[in-house]
């Protein structure tokens, strides 16, 4: 076995574990899938970076729809990281169909074409500075990316991007369960703020930790919504519950905004 599949299988071997123990012995059956998320982050210098993974992007994401990966999202930075930087997040119903992506796309001749400036690039010319990558398993209340409504309209949005870190995993699980069984996720939703996907880190830095990612028409709407939150009688409730105010269980939170790539299928 070379090193690299056995890397691979050792790693996917821990990830299904983590699945199995997610879904728990109690699951229903059926209940709906929960999706698994690669999130990717371009770190870019200004210049033609950003125009040459532009392009090399819109190659790959008609691949990817094609091979069952959809819909794919791509966010450049506003406030929050230093600028330039994309991400990208492409769903998978199974670890397996995310293993088997650079496979796939190695077959797709359309994509190898519209890849090769990409895949051509010098050291001396790169088309990006770095590149990291985490894997989400989405959340049981909110297992699939919920498609905004202004998305096909490509009305004006932002994003915003939101980790939660933990001092361990007993206190992650706690935070987690506020939104999963607690509420918390329907006060969101209450309250205007709409998600798109809820995320457990399962693979990457700053663990334990969960990412979400929330939608607006615009700033004005983010803070209205956020305000409505925060003032909500059943949120002050669940934050005030012995065991679960903030202090205890979250270490660090990190908000990013984003605005959608004009070619973002979210």
């Amino acid at each position: 076995m070379q090193r690299r599949d056995f890397l691979v299988s050792t790693v996917g071997a821990a990830l299904t574990a983590h699945a199995a123990r997610a879904q728990g012995p109690g699951s229903s059956p059926a209940a709906p899938a929960r999706e698994f998320y690669a999130w990717r982050q371009y770190a870019l210098r200004n210049g033609t970076q950003g125009r040459r993974l532009a392009e090399y992007l819109q190659a790959a994401i008609p691949a990817l729809n094609k091979l069952g990966h959809s819909p794919i999202g791509v966010f450049e930075v506003t406030t929050g990281l230093p600028t330039p930087t994309v991400f990208v997040l492409t769903p998978s119903p199974s670890l397996d169909r995310l293993a088997a992506i650079e496979a796939g796309l190695e077959k797709d001749d359309a994509f190898v074409k519209g890849a090769e400036p990409y895949l051509a690039a010098t050291a001396a010319d790169p088309v990006y500075v770095r590149q990291e990558v985490s894997l989400f398993h989405a959340f049981p209340n909110v297992p699939r990316i919920e498609i905004p409504a202004g998305t096909a309209s490509k009305s004006p949005r932002i994003f915003e991007l939101r980790t939660y870190e933990s001092h361990n995993e007993r206190a992650h699980r706690l935070k987690m369960r506020m939104f999963t069984e607690l509420g918390e996720t329907a006060i969101f939703r209450r309250a205007g703020l709409t998600p798109v996907f809820f995320g457990q880190t399962i693979a990457g830095p700053r663990m334990p930790s969960f990412t979400y990612m929330l939608v607006h028409e615009n700033l004005a709407a983010r803070e209205k919504s956020w305000d409505a939150f925060r003032t909500d009688p059943d949120w002050k409730k669940l934050a005030s519950t012995p065991g679960y105010a903030d202090a205890e269980i979250v270490s660090n939170i990190t908000t990013v905004l984003l605005r959608p790539a004009s070619y973002s299928q979210l």
